[in-house]
Protein backbone atom coordinates (compact mmCIF):
# COMPACT_ATOMS: atom_id res chain seq x y z
CA UNK A 1 0.00 0.00 0.00
CA UNK A 2 1.24 3.29 -0.58
CA UNK A 3 1.64 6.45 1.85
CA UNK A 4 -1.62 7.97 -0.09
CA UNK A 5 -3.45 5.39 0.23
CA UNK A 6 -2.34 4.24 3.39
CA UNK A 7 -3.54 7.63 5.29
CA UNK A 8 -6.85 7.12 3.46
CA UNK A 9 -7.65 3.96 4.65
CA UNK A 10 -7.04 5.10 8.18
CA UNK A 11 -9.06 8.52 7.56
CA UNK A 12 -12.06 6.03 6.37
CA UNK A 13 -11.60 3.92 9.54
CA UNK A 14 -11.04 7.15 11.54
CA UNK A 15 -8.13 6.24 12.93
CA UNK A 16 -5.75 9.14 14.46
CA UNK A 17 -1.99 9.40 13.28
CA UNK A 18 0.57 11.31 12.91
CA UNK A 19 2.60 12.30 9.61
CA UNK A 20 5.92 14.25 8.08
CA UNK A 21 5.69 15.15 4.24
CA UNK A 22 9.54 16.30 2.90
CA UNK A 23 9.13 19.61 0.38
CA UNK A 24 10.01 17.07 -2.20
CA UNK A 25 7.32 14.29 -1.41
CA UNK A 26 10.16 11.85 -1.86
CA UNK A 27 10.23 10.09 2.11
CA UNK A 28 6.89 10.73 3.86
CA UNK A 29 6.43 9.28 6.64
CA UNK A 30 3.41 8.36 9.48
CA UNK A 31 2.60 6.24 12.23
CA UNK A 32 -1.00 5.79 14.05
CA UNK A 33 -0.57 7.55 17.53
CA UNK A 34 -0.96 4.55 19.07
CA UNK A 35 2.30 3.37 17.00
CA UNK A 36 4.24 6.68 16.80
CA UNK A 37 7.77 6.06 17.80
CA UNK A 38 9.62 8.27 20.41
CA UNK A 39 12.40 9.19 17.78
CA UNK A 40 9.24 11.30 16.45
CA UNK A 41 8.25 14.46 19.31
CA UNK A 42 5.45 16.56 18.32
CA UNK A 43 3.35 19.67 19.87
CA UNK A 44 0.24 20.40 17.80
CA UNK A 45 -1.73 23.70 18.91
CA UNK A 46 -4.26 21.12 20.93
CA UNK A 47 -2.03 17.93 21.44
CA UNK A 48 1.49 16.75 22.29
CA UNK A 49 3.46 13.54 22.53
CA UNK A 50 4.48 14.18 26.00
CA UNK A 51 1.05 12.99 26.66
CA UNK A 52 0.30 15.89 28.97
CA UNK A 53 -1.74 19.50 28.36
CA UNK A 54 0.83 21.59 26.57
CA UNK A 55 3.23 22.82 28.88
CA UNK A 56 3.12 26.72 29.96
CA UNK A 57 6.64 27.81 30.68
CA UNK A 58 6.20 30.97 32.28
CA UNK A 59 7.23 32.34 36.09
CA UNK A 60 9.88 29.42 36.53
CA UNK A 61 13.11 30.02 37.35
CA UNK A 62 14.91 28.51 34.50
CA UNK A 63 18.71 29.17 33.16
CA UNK A 64 18.68 31.08 30.25
CA UNK A 65 19.80 29.58 26.93
CA UNK A 66 22.60 30.78 25.00
CA UNK A 67 21.78 32.41 21.87
CA UNK A 68 22.61 30.86 18.24
CA UNK A 69 26.14 32.18 17.04
CA UNK A 70 25.35 32.54 13.14
CA UNK A 71 28.05 32.25 10.26
CA UNK A 72 26.08 32.95 7.01
CA UNK A 73 27.09 33.29 3.59
CA UNK A 74 28.60 36.07 2.47
CA UNK A 75 26.11 38.80 0.89
CA UNK A 76 27.85 38.17 -2.26
CA UNK A 77 27.36 34.46 -2.38
CA UNK A 78 23.76 34.98 -1.55
CA UNK A 79 23.49 38.15 -3.98
CA UNK A 80 24.64 34.96 -7.29
CA UNK A 81 21.13 32.99 -6.35
CA UNK A 82 19.38 35.99 -5.61
CA UNK A 83 20.16 37.08 -8.81
CA UNK A 84 19.42 34.10 -10.52
CA UNK A 85 16.05 34.68 -8.81
CA UNK A 86 15.35 38.11 -10.76
CA UNK A 87 16.30 36.61 -13.92
CA UNK A 88 13.48 33.77 -14.02
CA UNK A 89 11.49 36.43 -12.69
CA UNK A 90 12.21 38.63 -15.80
CA UNK A 91 12.13 35.51 -18.26
CA UNK A 92 8.50 35.54 -17.07
CA UNK A 93 9.15 32.12 -15.29
CA UNK A 94 7.28 32.89 -11.64
CA UNK A 95 5.90 35.65 -10.15
CA UNK A 96 7.41 34.83 -6.64
CA UNK A 97 10.20 32.59 -5.51
CA UNK A 98 10.69 31.49 -2.10
CA UNK A 99 14.46 31.50 -2.05
CA UNK A 100 16.01 29.64 1.07
CA UNK A 101 19.74 29.67 2.24
CA UNK A 102 21.14 27.33 5.13
CA UNK A 103 23.46 28.75 7.68
CA UNK A 104 26.22 26.88 9.53
CA UNK A 105 25.20 27.76 13.47
CA UNK A 106 27.27 27.05 16.43
CA UNK A 107 24.55 25.68 19.26
CA UNK A 108 25.40 24.34 22.60
CA UNK A 109 22.16 23.31 23.54
CA UNK A 110 20.40 19.97 23.05
CA UNK A 111 17.61 19.40 21.10
CA UNK A 112 15.44 17.71 24.48
CA UNK A 113 15.94 21.18 26.32
CA UNK A 114 14.69 22.74 23.03
CA UNK A 115 12.33 20.87 22.55
CA UNK A 116 10.90 20.79 26.16
CA UNK A 117 11.43 25.31 26.48
CA UNK A 118 10.34 26.27 23.28
CA UNK A 119 7.34 29.04 23.08
CA UNK A 120 6.35 28.28 19.30
CA UNK A 121 2.98 27.48 18.32
CA UNK A 122 4.46 23.92 16.72
CA UNK A 123 7.14 22.08 17.46
CA UNK A 124 8.33 19.21 15.51
CA UNK A 125 11.23 16.88 16.90
CA UNK A 126 12.46 13.99 14.65
CA UNK A 127 15.65 12.91 16.13
CA UNK A 128 18.76 12.55 14.10
CA UNK A 129 17.59 14.89 11.65
CA UNK A 130 15.84 17.96 12.68
CA UNK A 131 14.00 20.24 15.21
CA UNK A 132 11.59 23.16 13.43
CA UNK A 133 10.08 26.08 15.62
CA UNK A 134 7.24 26.76 13.44
CA UNK A 135 4.55 29.41 14.04
CA UNK A 136 3.05 28.78 10.75
CA UNK A 137 -0.11 26.55 9.92
CA UNK A 138 -0.19 24.61 6.59
CA UNK A 139 -3.93 23.31 7.11
CA UNK A 140 -6.65 22.90 9.72
CA UNK A 141 -9.79 20.94 9.17
CA UNK A 142 -12.33 21.47 12.55
CA UNK A 143 -15.95 19.79 11.42
CA UNK A 144 -15.43 19.98 8.18
CA UNK A 145 -14.36 23.09 7.36
CA UNK A 146 -10.81 23.89 6.19
CA UNK A 147 -8.76 26.39 6.82
CA UNK A 148 -5.29 27.71 5.98
CA UNK A 149 -3.20 30.99 7.15
CA UNK A 150 -0.49 32.20 4.64
CA UNK A 151 2.45 33.96 6.41
CA UNK A 152 3.95 36.65 4.43
CA UNK A 153 6.07 39.29 5.36
CA UNK A 154 8.07 40.05 8.13
CA UNK A 155 9.31 43.13 10.02
CA UNK A 156 11.93 43.85 13.31
CA UNK A 157 9.17 44.94 15.66
CA UNK A 158 11.47 47.27 16.99
CA UNK A 159 11.11 49.45 14.09
CA UNK A 160 9.52 52.93 14.30
CA UNK A 161 5.37 52.39 13.90
CA UNK A 162 6.61 48.60 12.50
CA UNK A 163 3.19 47.18 12.59
CA UNK A 164 1.80 50.11 9.80
CA UNK A 165 5.37 49.95 7.66
CA UNK A 166 5.23 46.38 7.23
CA UNK A 167 1.59 46.59 5.97
CA UNK A 168 2.08 49.90 4.42
CA UNK A 169 5.19 47.89 2.25
CA UNK A 170 3.99 47.49 -1.41
CA UNK A 171 6.25 44.85 -2.28
CA UNK A 172 5.32 42.94 0.80
CA UNK A 173 1.97 43.46 0.09
CA UNK A 174 2.11 42.35 -3.51
CA UNK A 175 4.69 39.27 -2.46
CA UNK A 176 1.18 38.43 0.30
CA UNK A 177 -1.43 39.07 -1.97
CA UNK A 178 -0.11 36.66 -4.87
CA UNK A 179 0.02 34.17 -1.92
CA UNK A 180 -3.21 34.40 -0.62
CA UNK A 181 -4.55 33.81 -4.68
CA UNK A 182 -2.24 31.06 -4.97
CA UNK A 183 -3.90 29.11 -1.36
CA UNK A 184 -7.28 30.24 -2.60
CA UNK A 185 -7.06 28.66 -5.87
CA UNK A 186 -5.40 25.42 -4.11
CA UNK A 187 -8.41 24.89 -1.62
CA UNK A 188 -10.62 25.21 -3.88
CA UNK A 189 -9.54 21.82 -6.02
CA UNK A 190 -10.58 20.16 -2.37
CA UNK A 191 -12.93 22.34 -1.31
CA UNK A 192 -16.49 24.82 -1.98
CA UNK A 193 -17.07 27.94 -0.51
CA UNK A 194 -13.72 29.50 -0.63
CA UNK A 195 -13.20 32.66 0.60
CA UNK A 196 -10.36 34.75 2.24
CA UNK A 197 -12.34 35.28 5.69
CA UNK A 198 -9.49 37.88 7.21
CA UNK A 199 -6.63 39.67 4.90
CA UNK A 200 -3.18 40.67 5.83
CA UNK A 201 -3.55 40.77 9.58
CA UNK A 202 -0.41 41.91 12.13
CA UNK A 203 1.26 39.65 14.43
CA UNK A 204 4.03 39.50 16.52
CA UNK A 205 6.82 36.34 17.70
CA UNK A 206 9.11 36.55 20.31
CA UNK A 207 12.71 35.55 19.73
CA UNK A 208 15.97 35.07 21.41
CA UNK A 209 16.75 38.53 19.30
CA UNK A 210 13.74 40.57 19.81
CA UNK A 211 10.19 40.37 18.27
CA UNK A 212 9.40 39.45 15.19
CA UNK A 213 6.20 41.19 13.08
CA UNK A 214 4.54 39.07 10.69
CA UNK A 215 1.61 39.32 8.46
CA UNK A 216 -0.25 36.04 8.05
CA UNK A 217 -4.42 35.76 6.49
CA UNK A 218 -7.01 33.70 6.90
CA UNK A 219 -8.96 31.69 4.13
CA UNK A 220 -11.69 29.13 4.69
CA UNK A 221 -13.56 26.51 2.81
CA UNK A 222 -16.48 23.38 3.35
CA UNK A 223 -15.04 20.17 2.97
CA UNK A 224 -17.12 16.77 1.07
CA UNK A 225 -18.72 14.60 3.50
CA UNK A 226 -16.39 12.06 3.20
CA UNK A 227 -13.06 13.86 3.24
CA UNK A 228 -12.00 11.62 6.16
CA UNK A 229 -11.91 8.57 3.48
CA UNK A 230 -9.78 10.93 1.37
CA UNK A 231 -7.43 13.01 3.64
CA UNK A 232 -4.11 11.80 2.28
CA UNK A 233 -5.52 12.47 -1.08
CA UNK A 234 -6.29 15.96 0.35
CA UNK A 235 -3.08 16.50 1.40
CA UNK A 236 -1.28 15.40 -1.55
CA UNK A 237 -3.48 17.95 -3.58
CA UNK A 238 -2.17 20.69 -1.53
CA UNK A 239 1.35 20.47 -1.44
CA UNK A 240 4.04 22.04 -1.48
CA UNK A 241 3.22 24.86 -0.10
CA UNK A 242 2.22 27.86 -1.58
CA UNK A 243 3.66 29.95 1.15
CA UNK A 244 7.55 28.51 0.80
CA UNK A 245 6.87 27.97 -2.66
CA UNK A 246 5.57 30.51 -4.96
CA UNK A 247 3.70 30.97 -8.20
CA UNK A 248 2.91 29.62 -10.66
CA UNK A 249 3.66 26.65 -8.46
CA UNK A 250 4.87 24.04 -10.20
CA UNK A 251 7.47 25.79 -12.62
CA UNK A 252 8.58 27.54 -9.50
CA UNK A 253 9.46 24.46 -7.81
CA UNK A 254 11.30 23.79 -10.62
CA UNK A 255 12.71 26.60 -10.55
CA UNK A 256 13.82 26.58 -6.21
CA UNK A 257 15.50 23.30 -6.99
CA UNK A 258 17.66 24.86 -10.05
CA UNK A 259 18.31 27.50 -7.87
CA UNK A 260 18.72 26.30 -4.09
CA UNK A 261 21.05 23.29 -5.88
CA UNK A 262 20.05 20.52 -3.05
CA UNK A 263 17.12 19.12 -1.70
CA UNK A 264 15.15 20.67 0.87
CA UNK A 265 13.84 17.86 2.21
CA UNK A 266 11.74 17.71 5.27
CA UNK A 267 12.58 21.65 5.48
CA UNK A 268 9.49 23.51 4.22
CA UNK A 269 7.28 20.42 4.12
CA UNK A 270 4.42 19.87 6.30
CA UNK A 271 3.68 17.86 9.94
CA UNK A 272 0.35 16.99 10.91
CA UNK A 273 -2.09 15.55 13.58
CA UNK A 274 -5.38 13.64 12.71
CA UNK A 275 -7.57 12.96 15.64
CA UNK A 276 -9.86 10.25 13.72
CA UNK A 277 -12.00 13.63 12.50
CA UNK A 278 -9.54 16.64 12.59
CA UNK A 279 -6.53 17.93 11.67
CA UNK A 280 -3.61 20.27 12.28
CA UNK A 281 -0.76 20.93 10.76
CA UNK A 282 2.08 23.06 10.13
CA UNK A 283 4.40 24.08 7.43
CA UNK A 284 8.13 22.99 8.80
CA UNK A 285 9.99 26.69 9.07
CA UNK A 286 12.29 28.07 11.61
CA UNK A 287 13.82 24.86 11.01
CA UNK A 288 17.37 23.65 13.17
CA UNK A 289 19.03 20.65 11.21
CA UNK A 290 20.70 18.07 13.30
CA UNK A 291 24.31 18.97 11.25
CA UNK A 292 23.39 22.41 13.11
CA UNK A 293 22.36 23.66 9.34
CA UNK A 294 19.43 26.50 10.15
CA UNK A 295 17.63 26.43 6.93
CA UNK A 296 15.96 30.13 6.22
CA UNK A 297 14.52 32.61 3.57
CA UNK A 298 11.87 34.63 2.04
CA UNK A 299 10.02 35.33 -1.20
CA UNK A 300 11.28 37.27 -3.79
CA UNK A 301 9.17 39.36 -6.24
CA UNK A 302 10.71 42.18 -8.62
CA UNK A 303 9.86 44.76 -6.01
CA UNK A 304 12.67 43.17 -3.24
CA UNK A 305 16.08 44.52 -2.25
CA UNK A 306 18.75 42.44 -2.20
CA UNK A 307 20.03 43.70 1.62
CA UNK A 308 16.63 43.68 2.70
CA UNK A 309 16.23 40.08 1.60
CA UNK A 310 19.77 38.93 2.82
CA UNK A 311 18.74 40.24 6.18
CA UNK A 312 15.68 38.81 6.72
CA UNK A 313 16.73 35.42 5.78
CA UNK A 314 19.42 36.05 9.49
CA UNK A 315 16.43 37.75 10.93
CA UNK A 316 14.63 34.17 10.44
CA UNK A 317 17.49 31.99 12.28
CA UNK A 318 16.52 31.74 15.79
CA UNK A 319 15.23 29.60 18.27
CA UNK A 320 12.22 30.36 20.62
CA UNK A 321 13.89 29.90 23.84
CA UNK A 322 14.05 32.25 26.48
Amino acid sequence: MDFVEQLNEWGAAKKPFVFLIDFEQKKPLAWTVEDCPDWFQYKFTKVNSLKQPNPVLVHQELPPIASLIKHPIALAQYKHKFNQVLDALVKGDSFLINLTIPTPVENKVDFQTYFTRAQSKYVIWLKEEFIAFSPETFIQIEAGRIATFPMKGTIDAKLPDAKNTLLADPKEFAEHATIVDLLRNDLSRVASKVRVTNFRYYEEIQTQNGIIGQVSSSIEGELPADYASKIGSLLYELLPAGSVSGAPKKKTTQLIASIEGQDRGYYTGIAGYFDGSNLDSCVLIRYLGADQQYQSGGGITFQSDLEAEYQEMLNKVYVPVF
